[in-house]
């Protein structure tokens, strides 16, 4: 950890080796004009490096004389020891008082779970088999179930029909020397493939998280347990409606729009897996398993099932669905893999929080552990290996980007960060691959709505301060305020948030807030019994606890008590790629939780009206926030 300070605001904070100096920064909370996004085309973040070593990109916004000076922009700038920084002019220390800053920490899967033991579903076998004689006439499947038999220890051997015809006719030509793919499941083992000769190629499997929003997936070498790529792009079911709700009414309206929506699912899928075959050179015949998480409507609709989920008392079709095969499906890489969709506890608890549960390893903690997932819709469990008891509430798309005027997903050119001066009302921006910003994306919006009400841009119910002298402040009846002026931006289009964009947001974590505070009422603790608050959510890359928290999103928590697993849905998919244990510890957990239906509790909407103002209507729940705001 190097420790940078700022000049002359004397303000310091500890980063690691190659952070950018913009970021630190904002985390240290000195404020200076920065309205590029971090792509160096503006010039406004030109600082001077007095003492201490640094890279920084060549900008024409810096001369070679200045270079040498040791001025650079702090947007491309990255610290490789202890350094001092003289800021700008017109700089000011933002010094409220506020709760500790952190970002959320991040942990691998290896933290979470320790060694994790490899020992996926699937496995290559090498058979040199004795060719048929007088003295051995058994047929072409006996003499291989044979052979696997020994191999495996059991003799429960399943081969299909297709199977059977692709194994005869493999083991003929090729000298009766063939490579087998074997697939476990809880009958025994299942051939899926035969390969002329020994085929050394690793077997891959795909772990996919199967979002409302985004569908993500990992190709993984199910050998080593490596991630050989990763990919992620929009679930192209979004042109049926941003939520899961709109996408059941869709579905249920005629036969061909299931069958469409389910197409949709797949092409995105298809699209994603082909980049990452054309990236690694592993042929799609080498992906023999696949791991898929997602609510319980994605897995439905993923099936082509209608989920039948919409009305009381919201029973799903399948909470378990059985093992699938990929040529069921319109899948274009591999007819023979077998797709595992993981389980789901309920209706509106589905088989990404169990992948989520099974990630973070909080199924075996003994820690009592609260888990938030904030995504379209904010899903909350708590407990550990004793017992768990789990929430759903519709936050809606907005922490995803959806929803919102200017909104994107946290894609390259989303605004991520935000920090607004409250003597000038100016941003301060950073965005994603600090390129030119063409949008902001959940946690961006997070940070500005915390910014805004902390420098009285917005009140607490998130309208507009029409008395401040600001231009970026305007509209008349539909006020907004800009964020990113038409020339900095990458479309040449002014980025704005506007008083509906906050209003969409305030729902959402209204919905989350009270869902927390319900699920802890219902089993009488308080947030100071809980050990370990877990975040997950691809929205919350950048999120800092202090602005989800000043906005009332998140319970005032110390920052050691919190950390941030990512993608849970994709991590657990990931984890029951490479153990198939893990994959009947899903369907205990499913059993173990018990499932609190927020639409049948009196309480919620109670909580939820609470919430609706930032952070809350009661005060005392944010003691910190309120000394911040006051001071």
């Amino acid at each position: 950890m190097f420790n940078v300070t700022f000049l002359p605001a004397g303000k310091q904070v500890h980063v690691q080796q190659g952070e950018n100096l913009l970021r630190a920064a904002m985390m240290a909370g000195v404020q200076f004009s920065a309205s590029c996004g971090g792509s160096g085309s503006c010039g406004k973040c030109k600082v001077l490096v007095e003492k201490g070593e640094f890279e920084s990109d060549i900008s024409a916004r810096i001369s070679a004389a200045d270079q040498e000076k040791g001025y650079a922009l702090a947007c491309i700038t990255r610290i490789n020891s202890d350094i001092e920084v003289h800021l700008p002019e017109d700089a000011r220390a933002i010094d409220r008082q506020a709760i500790e800053r952190a970002m959320l920490t991040s942990v691998e899967p290896s933290e979470l779970l320790g060694h994790i033991e490899i020992n996926p579903s699937v496995q290559r076998i090498y058979l040199e088999l004795p060719p048929p004689s007088l003295e051995d006439n058994v047929s072409d499947v006996d003499r291989l179930t044979r052979a696997l038999e020994k191999q495996l220890g059991s003799k429960k051997i399943h081969l299909s029909l297709p199977v059977i015809k692709q194994a005869s006719s493999v083991l003929r030509s090729s000298g009766w020397k063939a490579t087998f793919t074997v697939f476990s499941n809880d009958e025994g083992f299942e051939v899926t493939q035969a390969f002329p000769g020994h085929r050394t190629e690793p077997v891959y499997g795909l772990a996919v998280d199967i979002g409302t929003t985004t569908i993500c997936t990992e190709l993984v070498n199910l050998e080593n347990g490596r991630v050989q790529a990763h990919r992620s792009d929009y679930n192209s079911q979004y042109s049926c409606g941003e939520d899961v709700i709109s996408r059941i009414v869709y579905a249920s309206r005629k036969r061909e729009n299931l069958a469409h929506i389910q197409g949709l699912a797949h092409s995105t899928l298809n699209g994603l897996v082909q980049e990452m075959l054309k990236e690694t050179g592993v042929q799609s015949q080498d992906i023999a398993d696949v791991v898929m998480s997602g609510n319980t409507t994605m897995t439905h609709l993923f099936m082509g099932v209608e989920p039948g989920i919409r009305e009381e008392p919201y029973v799903p079709v399948t909470s378990a669905p059985p093992v699938l095969q990929a040529g069921e499906l319109s899948l274009e890489w591999s007819d023979s893999a077998r797709i595992y969709l993981t389980p789901s506890r309920a209706s509106y608890m589905g088989g990404d929080i169990t992948a989520g549960l099974i990630g973070s390893n909080l199924f075996r903690s003994e820690k009592l552990i609260l888990y938030i997932d904030v995504g379209t819709n904010g899903e909350i469990v708590l407990g550990g290996s004793e017992w768990l008891i789990g929430c759903s509430c519709s936050a809606g798309p907005a922490f995803e980007g959806g929803a919102i005027k200017h909104g994107m997903r946290a894609a390259t050119g989303a605004v991520e960060q935000v920090r607004i001066d409250p003597v000038t009302f100016e941003p301060m921006i950073l965005t994603v691959g600090q390129s030119s910003p063409r949008g902001i994306c959940g946690s961006g919006l997070i940070d500005a709505m915390a910014e805004l009400l902390t420098a009285g841009v917005i009140t607490s119910k998130g309208r507009f301060n029409t008395e401040l002298d600001t231009p970026r402040i305007r509209g008349q009846e539909a006020l907004e305020y800009v964020l990113v002026w038409a020339e900095d931006a990458q479309n040449g289009q002014d980025i704005v948030i506007t008083e509906g964009d906050l209003d969409n947001l305030l729902r959402a974590k209204a919905a989350v807030f009270a869902g927390i505070t319900t699920l802890l009422n219902a089993v009488g603790i308080t947030l100071q019994d809980v050990d370990e608050l877990l975040i997950a959510g691809g929205f919350g890359r950048y999120l800092e606890l202090d602005k989800a928290v000043t906005i009332g999103l998140l319970p005032e928590i110390s920052p050691d008590r919190v950390k941030y697993i990512g993608n849970g849905s994709l991590l657990g998919s990931r984890v029951m790629l490479l153990s198939r244990r893990m994959r009947q510890e899903a369907l205990q957990v499913c059993k173990k939780m018990t499932y609190l239906e927020l639409s049948q509790d009196p309480s919620f909407m109670d909580q939820y009206v609470s919430a609706l103002f930032m952070p809350h209507t009661d005060m005392s729940l944010f003691p910190s926030v309120q000394a911040g705001l006051m001071g």
